[in-house]
């Protein structure tokens, strides 16, 4: 056994006290170089031992009222991984609410851990201290990986809740205002490509036919459409050709997206343009409700470049949002629909402007985004009386 004499301990004391403090410094420095670059406000760190709680909560931007957002649980396998993906949802959720003219801001949640096997009430009733002890400055409910009844035990803690269900207070299935905003987008994308928002013989394809690409096609077939149709339950796909034959068509999954067809709609996972897909791509236009469906921003400028009309999926998928922002001024059914209705008509609004300044409609819809988030601002450097905390 090697035995170090007091200069060379101390000395040892010293390289492992360097290499902690660098260690740590280089970890702050990151966290906060990351809410720098993306923009973010706040970004928290939850812990708890008993019910093996780890959260990250992120508030990107509050100017347009208090961060709305979900909370999705999944087995990350790093920290890292866990932080990266709540600062880039947060963001989007900022975008998301300009665009739908709510008066929230942008925020996220994730739990690190196995939803079928992680999950408690405890976990959830601690989530809920957590989230209401930020007093009002972030509100959440389901996304991935949760549901509206693990909620339920968290908001026995805070009102910072929504998404509940209806036998506690909440709205119901976010699916149907969801399907009805992603209809608007394909009869505005029909409007700017063909003169017409009819789709009475237009082709669509559908990737996913959970609970709303299912109803997108029974709408779609409804108006005429004929409908393409894949999904990994291959059998949910097939019952639908059975349901509607002469309209829809069943196709494997792993090539839906190379049909072709007027309108593809990604109503599944994320990332599905992707430098491996663009060149596959056989459709006039992109529309549909799965959330970050470009796997990187210049795949947006990409199809600008190629002639595909993309339209942003934070604006078309953003009906779910509207109904849970809603329930926090006491909802009203007709009034979520009517604003999701709004939807048609940003979207013709980003498709002028993408037009215009010749910019990919990604671009024209941040640029969009922007303009309101300073207009925001602006307005509120008139001091509402009694609402300043001075005594």
């Amino acid at each position: 056994m090697k035995v170090l004499n007091d200069g060379q301990l101390r000395e040892s004391a010293k390289v492992i006290k360097a290499e902690k403090q660098s260690s740590r410094g280089v970890m702050m420095e990151d966290v906060f170089r990351l809410m720098e670059d993306s923009g973010h406000e706040q970004v928290i760190f939850c812990r708890h031992k008993t019910s093996g709680l780890k959260s990250i909560i992120a508030i990107h931007d509050t100017t347009m009222g208090p961060a709305l957002g979900g909370c999705r649980m999944v087995p990350y396998e790093t920290t890292q991984e866990a932080l990266d993906d709540v600062l880039r949802l947060s963001k989007g959720m900022t975008y998301k609410c300009g665009l739908a003219d709510v008066d929230f801001g942008g925020g996220k949640a994730v739990i690190i851990g196995e939803p079928e096997t992680d999950k408690s009430p405890e976990m959830f009733r601690v989530l809920g201290r957590f989230v209401g002890g930020l007093n009002g400055r972030f509100f959440t409910g389901t996304d991935m990986g949760t549901m509206p009844e693990d909620f339920v035990h968290a908001a026995r803690e805070s009102e910072s809740f929504v998404g509940l269900p209806v036998s506690h207070g909440g709205s119901g299935d976010t699916a149907i205002p969801t399907a009805f905003g992603v209809m608007q987008g394909f009869r505005a994308t029909a409007l700017h490509l063909w003169g017409s928002d009819s789709l009475k013989g237009r082709i669509i394809a559908i990737q996913g036919t959970g609970k709303v690409g299912g109803r997108l096609v029974s709408q779609l077939v409804e108006q005429g459409a004929q409908v393409l149709v894949a999904d990994i339950h291959a059998e949910r796909a097939k019952a639908l050709q059975e349901q509607y034959t002469g309209y829809v068509q069943a196709v494997d999954v792993a090539t839906i997206h190379q049909q072709s067809c007027d309108i593809f709609a990604p109503c599944a996972v994320g990332g599905v343009v992707n430098e491996r897909t663009l060149p596959e791509l056989d459709c006039r236009a992109i529309v549909g409700s799965a959330n970050n469906q470009l796997a990187e921003d210049w795949h947006g400028d990409v199809l600008h470049q190629h002639g595909i009309l993309y339209a942003p999926d934070y604006l078309v998928n953003a009906g779910g949002l509207i109904q849970v922002a809603d329930e926090l001024k006491g909802y009203r059914h007709e009034r979520v629909m009517e604003k999701t209705q709004e939807i048609y008509d940003m979207l013709l609004k980003i498709y002028q402007l993408s037009s215009e300044k010749d910019l990919p409609t990604c671009r024209a819809a941040d640029q969009l985004v922007l303009e309101r988030l300073h207009q925001v601002a602006d307005l509120k450097r008139i001091l509402l009386s009694g609402v300043t905390g001075w005594s």
